[in-house]
């Protein structure tokens, strides 16, 4: 069977071929389109996953079998949409949910203590190690009262701006 000049094994070859492209040029430049709001049914890789998955079982049913060239297009149409669900429900909403846990804002960190893994000079910089359930996390620290703190002192930390944290030795504390 022949659609617009060309033969459908061609056609199946076309679109494998096109939708492949396009799905390693995605994942190479993904960051350019996630901040486009879309409903989840039109997500450019479910769409493309659809398309590569369809041409390639289009072109092996035409090349291989001697079905119908329609039921071929039906059965590898539902093989693609088996898949592509398949893929959506077991591996992409469980990766969007797990990146979302992961993240840890400055406010999270305030009222944390963690150990000076660089001394804190008056008016420096230093290194505070905070250890979690999920992970440790390094950050940068000032002194809040613009006191040294020395290394392996614990501190608290009091509050956290552009990525700094502003800390407190317990020691200061105690005597306060």
């Amino acid at each position: 069977m022949e659609l617009f000049g060309l033969s459908l094994e061609t056609i199946y070859l076309y679109t494998l071929i096109i939708s492949g492209t396009l799905t390693i040029l995605l994942i190479l430049f993904n960051d350019i389109l996630s901040g486009m709001e879309a409903p989840d049914y039109l997500n450019p890789v479910l769409i493309l996953a659809f398309l590569t998955v369809f041409g390639a079982s289009g072109y092996l049913f035409e090349k291989v079998t001697t079905l119908h060239s329609g039921l071929s297009a039906v059965i590898s149409g539902f093989i693609a949409f088996l898949i592509v669900s398949m893929l959506n429900i077991f591996i992409l909403i469980p990766l969007s949910s797990a990146e979302e846990s992961l993240v840890i804002s400055e406010s999270d960190l305030k009222g944390r203590t963690g150990k000076v893994l660089t001394s804190i000079p008056v008016d420096g910089y230093g290194e505070v190690l905070i250890e979690g359930a999920s992970g440790s996390i390094a950050k940068p620290a000032v002194s809040f009262d613009n006191k040294a703190i020395s290394e392996a002192s614990i501190v608290l930390v009091i509050e956290a701006k552009n990525g700094v944290l502003h800390v407190m030795s317990q020691q200061q504390l105690e005597i306060k």
